[in-house]
């Protein structure tokens, strides 16, 4: 269900975007996990990007690209003030106010979204998260896997949801953003809604 959420970590929250005292982690660095880092570094807000792949990693914090249609200059761009870093370390996640989730959901064969990218990474952020962060999930997949299949597993943290702990999903209402395909992934073609989402 949605829901009007009340809570002194959300407003906290709100202050800190409102201010752009805040960090913005991302999980899944491809090709929408990177673009939407450069837009959240240059609206003015700190970025924690990670990624299970070490190569890539290491090759955004040396300013290089593994994304061809993305130059290295944009990633030196990005690493200017050390206002981005990316890593591989999970406990990191600790630092972040918002993790977005953009991690890849290819179809299996039945023409579904695959989800164990999505609920590995959930289980990954478990032992990491705390009270005041917004967890979003940006991956494209069918409607209600939020509800169904995030939210069980980020309650394992015992952090209560809606209250301590907030989630939400962002909507495109253009084209679904992990079914872009190259060449301009940082031109802003849709608006994003984001909805938070309270269980009892």
């Amino acid at each position: 269900m949605i829901a009007e959420v009340s809570s002194s970590h959300l407003d906290k929250l709100i202050e800190k975007i409102e201010t752009r005292n805040l960090t913005a982690g991302i999980v899944g660095l491809g090709y929408v996990g990177l673009p939407l880092a450069n837009l959240f570094r240059s609206q003015g807000f700190n970025v924690l990007g990670l990624d299970i792949d070490l190569s890539k990693t290491e090759k955004l914090m040396n300013g290089e690209s593994y994304i061809g249609h993305i130059p290295a200059s944009t990633i030196r761009e990005m690493r200017k003030g050390n206002r981005f870093v990316a890593t591989a370390d999970f406990s990191t996640v600790a630092t972040a106010d918002t993790v977005s989730i953009c991690v890849p959901t290819p179809l299996d064969r039945f023409k579904q979204p695959d989800l164990t990218a999505v609920r590995n990474t959930a289980e990954h952020l478990v032992p990491y998260l705390r009270s005041g962060q917004l967890i979003i999930l940006e991956s494209t997949t069918y409607p209600g896997t939020t509800t169904e299949v995030l939210l069980p597993i980020l309650q394992k943290s015992g952090l209560k949801i809606g209250d301590e702990l907030f989630v939400g999903y962002s909507l495109s209402e253009k084209i679904p953003p992990t079914r872009i395909s190259p060449p301009n992934p940082f031109r802003r073609s849709w608006e994003r809604t984001i909805r938070c989402r309270a269980a009892r």
